[in-house]
């Protein structure tokens, strides 16, 4: 097997990525080839800002962050936000090309820039990094403004481009695009030649199980997990189908916290439906990734032929039932529309969902008291920090956006 490793040093998830995918390629006796590109030029190609970061609201921005931070430590690897970041980087990529891509120039850009905050294009560091790699300093410098490496540097561009890449760290297995170093689990599960969907481990680096007996767990104080849904999101869908066993595994208690996310996008200035306003390169793999969370959680799905879903009703609907109610009626909605592509606009498919009594709690949902309550929820989510779903919060204050950040949740749980 084999793993293409398109990167560019200005971006830390690269970087993260980069400090496993070698380990990761030795225990499955993968080869491994390293892809400079300029991420700027893939940005341009598929309508994505130069400054993304830039563009996400003030919690989206402090949960990405937060995040990095996360997985940096996971993995163990010293990270530094500098503070001009982004910093040019074609200087960088293209003495990479001219060393052959040597991993010990790779690993040296790397840390100059994201341990030791320093501008990898600048003379100095070139020169620093190259040395220290045991390349002749002058006879790279010499060749990086050639014509030749300049073309090589935009043809690994234009073919990542190609091959349907948005962003870094993007691998490629078996013709296969897997993008971000929370997706190395995959990676190594496919260059192992492992089905990908049993025996889901935690991902390298990750925190050894929990090993309390059965009285040290029972005398630990519950954590709580609050859950902030809308049945409008294919991934809140397949995060909520793993929610009962995550929390029979860890003692937690559950709180679902609805929220209208229609109305959360509009308050943060986000675009309405996300899916919509991605480039069609990061569409389309959204669209596998979708399919691939399904097999690995082992759960029915298929993209519904009505989207985007008007989910107002539903939502109300869930709080106007008993409370007793609410799970199975969360549940089965949520199959309705991604696994079954009913529809739930339908009055008989709307009144099978509630049950006999659909007309009472059609008329108590459709009240002032309930509107207000979903649109404080809305609110609260907000305050929260909340800017999408499915969003969990482990007491109160550990906050986990996506269905793929379970393993973190779990953990903190644990």
């Amino acid at each position: 097997m084999h793993v293409d490793f398109y990167f560019d040093y200005s971006c830390p998830y690269a970087y993260l990525g980069a400090t496993r995918i070698e380990a990761i390629a030795a225990r499955t006796g993968a080869t491994l080839t390293w892809k400079p590109m300029l991420l700027g030029g893939v940005f341009a190609a598929v309508g994505t800002a130069q400054k993304l970061f830039a563009t996400l609201s003030p919690s989206k921005a402090m949960h990405n962050a937060t995040d990095l931070q996360r997985w940096a430590d996971r993995f163990g690897a010293p990270l530094t936000m500098p503070e001009a970041h982004p910093y040019r980087t074609v200087e960088a990529l293209r003495a990479t090309l001219v060393t052959g891509c040597d991993p010990r120039v790779i690993h040296g850009f790397y840390c100059a820039y994201w341990i030791d905050g320093l501008p990898v294009s600048d003379e100095a560091t070139l020169h620093r990094v190259l040395g220290d790699a045991g390349h002749d300093v002058g006879a790279v410098m010499a060749r990086i403004g050639d014509a030749q490496v300049k073309n090589e540097l935009r043809a690994r561009t234009d073919e990542a481009v190609e091959l349907g890449i948005f962003g870094a760290p993007a691998m490629i297995v078996d013709g296969e695009l897997e993008w971000g170093q929370d997706r190395l689990d995959s990676v190594e599960r496919r260059l192992s030649g492992k089905s990908m969907s049993a025996g889901w481990g935690a991902p390298q680096g990750s925190s050894p199980p929990n090993t309390h007996t059965r009285d040290a767990a029972e005398n630990k104080q519950p954590h709580t997990l609050e859950v902030y849904f809308d049945f409008s999101s294919p991934w809140a869908y397949l995060g909520a189908t793993q929610v009962e066993a995550l929390t029979a595994r860890t003692g937690a208690t559950v709180v679902w916290r609805p929220l209208l996310l229609g109305g959360l996008f509009k308050a943060l200035g986000q675009s309405d439906v996300p899916l919509l306003a991605m480039s069609a390169a990061k569409h389309a793999w959204m669209s596998k990734e979708l399919e691939r969370y399904a097999t690995r959680w082992g759960v029915p799905y298929r993209f519904p032929t009505r989207f985007p879903i008007r989910s107002v009703e539903l939502l109300r609907i869930w709080l106007a039932l008993p409370e007793s109610r609410r799970d199975d009626f969360r549940a089965r909605a949520m199959a309705a529309i991604w696994a079954d592509d009913a529809d739930v606009a339908d009055q008989a498919v709307l009144a099978a969902l509630i049950g006999d009594d659909h007309a009472e709690i059609r008329a108590r949902a459709a009240s002032d008291a309930i509107k207000a309550q979903l649109r404080t929820g809305t609110e609260a989510a907000q305050h929260a920090g909340v800017f999408g779903v499915p969003t969990f919060v482990v007491d109160g204050r550990a906050l986990y956006w996506g269905q793929d950040r379970l393993q973190l949740v779990e953990e903190a749980l644990g």
